[in-house]
Order: C-alpha cells, then sequence, then structure tokens
C-alpha cells in the first residue's frame, strides 16, 4: 500500500477504534525492526489501565518475542547504564496517566492555570524511567517507536495523553542524542567515552502513534475531523482502520488518508487478524 513504507524519521497516526488490530499493526512493525534495522522496535504504552491490550500475549504468540517490562530508572548522578537484562526490555508502561489536561491542572493567582506540583513530579520521575528507556534502546540501534493506549478524547488538545507524547516526542525521541545523553549520563565528563561511540541518528527514528477513537466504521473515520491538538495533522502518515458490513458479516477495513514522501494507493482494503497478525 505504500510504495516506500514508513519514512524513516517519520510519524504515522494509526487511528481505530478498540480492538481493531491497531496493536496487532504496531508490534508487527516494531518487530520487523529485526530484519530492518538489526533491532527491534520499542513499545510505550500509554494506558492508564496496564497491560489490558495482551502486547506481551501477541508479542509471544505472533513473534516468539518475549515482551519484558523495563524497569531501569536512572535519577541525576546515580549510576546510568542498564545491565544486559535491561536491555531485553522493549516495553515501558511508565507514562499511566489518561484524562484531561485540567484535571492536573490548578488555578493561579492571575486566574490562569498551571499543572499541579504533585503531577509534575510525578511526570519528572517516570521521566527518570522513560528517557534511558529510549536512549540505551536508541544507542544500541533501535529505530523504531511505537506508542499505544491514547484513549479517545472529544478534544485531542485537552488530553493529558497527547500532552505526554507531544513532550516525549519532542524532547526525547527526536533529541539529538549526544544531548540526551549528556542529560542522563552524569556527571559528564565520566561517560563521554559511552555518549561519544553511541551516537545514533535521531532524524531516522520512525513514530508509530495508535490513537483508539469513538468511531467503529471506516466511512466515519474517513470523514473524521482534524481537531485542534490533534497530533495526525502534523503526521506524515494517517491510517485509518475501521469495520464495514460486508454482506452477512462485518468486514475489517483499512485505509490511507495521507502519506507524504512516496507512492501510495487509494484502495480501501480488508485485512484479517489471523495466526500471524495482520493479513491484509
Amino acid at each position: 500500500m505504500l510504495g516506500g513504507g514508513l519514512l524513516p524519521g517519520t510519524l504515522t497516526v494509526v487511528y481505530g477504534a478498540t480492538g481493531i488490530g491497531k496493536t496487532h499493526l504496531g508490534l508487527t512493525f516494531a518487530n520487523h525492526g529485526v530484519t530492518a534495522d538489526d533491532a527491534r522496535g520499542v513499545v510505550l504504552d500509554m494506558n492508564g489501565r496496564g497491560d489490558s491490550q495482551q502486547h506481551d500475549e501477541y508479542a509471544a504468540r505472533l513473534f516468539a518475542w518475549d515482551l519484558k517490562p523495563w524497569a531501569h530508572t536512572v535519577t541525576p548522578m546515580s549510576h546510568p547504564y542498564p545491565s544486559e537484562t535491561d536491555m531485553q526490555a522493549f516495553y515501558s508502561n511508565a507514562l499511566r496517566w489518561v484524562g484531561r489536561v485540567r484535571d492536573f491542572q490548578v488555578p493561579t493567582s492571575d486566574g490562569g492555570f498551571e499543572f499541579d506540583w504533585n503531577w509534575k513530579a510525578s511526570y519528572n520521575r517516570a521521566l527518570y524511567t522513560v528517557r534511558p528507556y529510549l536512549y540505551f534502546h536508541f544507542a544500541a540501534g533501535t529505530r523504531r517507536v511505537v506508542v499505544d493506549g491514547v484513549e479517545p478524547m472529544d478534544a485531542p488538545a485537552d488530553s493529558i495523553q497527547f500532552h505526554m507524547f507531544n513532550d516525549v516526542y519532542h524532547t526525547i525521541i527526536h533529541r539529538d542524542a549526544e544531548t540526551l545523553g549528556m542529560e542522563i549520563c552524569l556527571p559528564v565528563w565520566r561517560h563521554r567515552a559511552f555518549i561519544d561511540s553511541h551516537r545514533y541518528d535521531h532524524t531516522a527514528i520512525t513514530t508509530v502513534l495508535l490513537v483508539t477513537t469513538e468511531e467503529t466504521r471506516l466511512e466515519d473515520l474517513l470523514a473524521r475531523k482534524v481537531a485542534t491538538g490533534d497530533i495526525g495533522a502534523t503526521a506524515n502518515t494517517i491510517v485509518v482502520m475501521g469495520s464495514e458490513r460486508a454482506g452477512h458479516r462485518v468486514a475489517r477495513m483499512l485505509s490511507l488518508v495521507k502519506h507524504r514522501g512516496s507512492a501510495m494507493t487509494d484502495e480501501i482494503v480488508e485485512f484479517r487478524i489471523g495466526a500471524k497478525g495482520i493479513e491484509l
């Protein structure tokens, strides 16, 4: 469907209702990194309910992939390097907050709002896990990031999940490798050799964001309006996955709404979830 595939360094947003197959698609993309990049992609699950989407079960059944959760945390001035066992963990759900941005804010004296200090402290502590999770995998060769668990929101600009994704995307995923390494590995002089020998091209990291929608029918997803704050407005590629009645059954269908940089098909394609995952 994509003449040049998902282009390195771009953002793809996949919209679809819960259960339509987004997680299967994301895990397939991450696992294919073994062939394309010599390293699997990483999965960042932003689902506040925990691993309800069965990432580990799907990964084991589809790819014989033991998808372990990352637990290595690097606080300022602490020993930064993960162990070999830590580096076998390609899953993290450290960012578990869902809801509206306003739920995590407090009023200010001038009539505005700012993030609650306690939430900011908790979020920063979570980043002590997320930042090394991404950095050390990138340094080891990973070039694919799958972000899952983004729940429906009428106004994306109001979503705390979109706020966190935007922050992670711009300040970690697409952060210069040397700068990010110096922020994590402190004091810098002690870890200078590691930072210099593990530089990578952050512009080559490809991200797939899986967004759950209230709409279930493909027709409704194709007619979906881009709202203020919707990441899809700036994404390179948009994929929609929905269902449609086909005679006496309900068919799963997908379509490419947008793709910049290479050829794409304008077809609506039926797919199934089989023993090997997504099958067109």
